[in-house]
């Protein structure tokens, strides 16, 4: 028997030691739907406000409710993930973000019903706090930057969104965007309750998450990290809903040309959020996050001029992307060093919902300001001097702490 049960551990150690890859590959398939619903309706935001007869702060809030609804939600989703694990919390809020799809694409009439949608559709933006602690627990310290990385992928269903809802409406009617992510977020909840599986040593937090989410604000880190997120996620989570309108307001570019690029813009910033992760495991998460804000200053900056789309314009948008992009996954590179291991989920939450906020409050300001100055240079002014705030704290703040 004592040798049957010495045979049995290499086993149950080799099937541990496979078992990573699918568990990040099913996160990030589950980071990417709900965010791919978590952004529906921004590229309709153009079309709505013909449609519903907007003011532009009516359009930006509109658009930006569910940014806001989802960044905040992280922080109790996040707590809760301490708590269940992920393979409670993955399922359920993919389900529960099926109820307002659902409702946009079929039901929703009025300014006020779309606004009401739109606030729950923010349950969708919650499931970042999900995987981070869940894709941490499963890789070693070394791994994690590019794991973490690698997971932030699943950012571009924003881009997904981008690329195929304005196609999709036009071919086959609002409604079927829609109701493709609705059935697919079906279809990813029953998958992840019968494949995701946590970590059976993975550690249990205590208390409830109240309690949890105010010991987590206490921590130092977690406001630092919070603020340096709010700039890097919160300038992508920004550009991501407000660029098709800016794109179509100041270079008059149609609906359809405006989305796509849009959808461009971040697939180079997904695409840069893993190696930023990589770079971090292998020089260091400080430096990678330090150049990222000084290229996001120096292009925002050529963007404040206002040059031609094409190419400078292009080029500074892309830049932008890149740098963002590239600060998203430096970030997450650092939580995996300063937060505590049982507060992974709750710090993340703090975090996560801090990048989402950064991302709320600039297409508020972009469609105010051009509503009263018919200009929007002071917006890309304000994300220049923020970044260079962002990137000398990092530097000469953070740097000495952090070996």
């Amino acid at each position: 028997m004592q040798k049957s049960a010495q045979e049995a551990r290499p086993v149950q150690n080799r099937t541990e030691s496979r078992t990573p890859v699918p568990m990040l590959f099913m996160a990030t398939l589950g980071f990417a739907l709900t965010f791919w619903a978590w952004a529906l309706l921004s590229p309709l935001g153009p079309s709505l406000r013909d449609q519903l007869g907007l003011s532009s702060f009516e359009q930006a809030v509109l658009i930006a409710v569910p940014v806001i609804v989802g960044s905040v939600g992280r922080i109790p989703v996040g707590a809760m993930t301490d708590r269940l694990g992920a393979r409670v919390m993955f399922p359920l809020m993919a389900v529960l973000t099926i109820v307002p799809v659902l409702y946009l694409g079929n039901v929703a009439e009025t300014y006020i019903q779309y606004l009401i949608a739109g606030f729950f559709l923010g349950m969708g933006g919650t499931t970042f706090a999900i995987g981070i602690p869940f894709v941490n627990s499963w890789f070693p310290p070394a791994r994690r930057g590019t794991a973490l990385g690698l997971f932030g992928m699943g950012m571009g269903g924003t881009a997904i969104s981008a690329f195929t809802t304005v196609k999709l409406t036009a071919a086959y009617g609002p409604a079927l965007p829609f109701n493709l992510v609705a059935v697919l977020l079906a279809i990813y909840a029953a998958a992840a309750w019968l494949i995701l599986r946590d970590r059976t040593d993975r550690p249990h937090a205590a208390g409830s998450w109240v309690a949890r989410t105010w010991a987590t604000l206490k921590l130092r880190p977690t406001i630092e990290l919070a603020m340096l997120y709010a700039v890097s996620f919160g300038g992508f989570v920004a550009f991501s809903v407000y660029l098709p309108t800016y794109l179509k307001t100041e270079y008059a570019l149609t609906q359809g040309d405006a989305a796509s690029r849009t959808a461009g813009f971040v697939v180079l910033a997904v695409i840069m959020r893993p190696v930023g992760g990589w770079l971090s495991d292998r020089t260091h998460p400080v430096k990678v996050l330090s150049v990222a804000y000084l290229l996001a200053v120096l292009l925002a900056g050529v963007a404040a001029l206002e040059l031609p789309l094409v190419p400078v314009g292009t080029l500074a948008l892309l830049g932008l992307a890149a740098a963002l992009g590239l600060g998203t996954g430096a970030v997450f590179a650092l939580v995996s060093r300063l937060a505590p291991p049982d507060r992974v989920g709750s710090v993340t939450g703090v975090v996560g919902a801090a990048g989402g906020l950064g991302g709320f409050f600039p297409p508020l300001l972009m469609g105010a300001v051009y509503g009263m100055t018919g200009d929007y240079s002071i917006g890309f002014v304000l994300l220049a001097v923020t970044a260079l705030a962002a990137a000398s704290y990092t530097w000469f703040e953070i740097r000495p702490r952090v070996t």
